[in-house]
């Protein structure tokens, strides 16, 4: 069971396309918020960007490690500073990504994202923006290039899901 605090929490993603509303859409969008709103109190403490950068290297520290035979060119993803292998993988109709870095800040923010979207149908990597990267002031807190890793890795993660969701033939 998860729990989380009481307070007022506002909607955390972007819903980028209109959806049926059927009560499976209201627990996909209710589990991705639930997620969303954990990652958000990871960070809760972290006043200054060196505590947001600090936690983020602790998520790196902490990631499930990714097994040698998903180190392969095809899951590095491009556009990343340092060299970062994201393996997705689809279970009972959800999403399922490890990661690996050779630097621990990249490490962490894939953690960020797999923390957001890990055992999620495809269509919620797609339609829910990690939006909490910009009310957590993560993104203002990266190096630019750094920044652009994180939106690569998210990029990556859509591009799965769409293999996933249309197989190639």
């Amino acid at each position: 069971m998860i729990s989380i605090k009481q307070r007022n929490y506002t909607v955390f993603f972007t819903l980028c396309q209109p959806l049926t509303w059927t009560f499976a859409n209201f627990f996909r969008i209710l589990a991705i918020m639930i997620d969303f709103s954990l990652v958000k109190e990871l960070f809760e403490n972290c006043k200054t960007p060196e505590d947001r950068y600090q936690k983020i290297i602790s998520l790196g520290k902490n990631l499930p490690p990714i097994a040698e035979i998903h180190k392969t060119t095809d899951n590095i993803v491009p556009g990343c500073q340092s060299i970062v292998y994201l393996h997705t993988e689809m279970r009972a109709d959800n999403l399922y990504f490890t990661a690996a870095s050779d630097a621990l800040i990249s490490s962490g923010l894939a953690g960020l994202l797999i923390l957001a979207y890990n055992g999620h149908p495809p269509e919620s990597v797609l339609k829910y923006k990690p939006t909490f990267l910009e009310e957590l002031q993560i993104t203002t807190s990266l190096t630019p290039g750094r920044s652009n890793g994180l939106a690569s890795m998210y990029t990556r993660m859509q591009q799965d899901s769409l293999k996933f969701l249309i197989p190639l033939k």
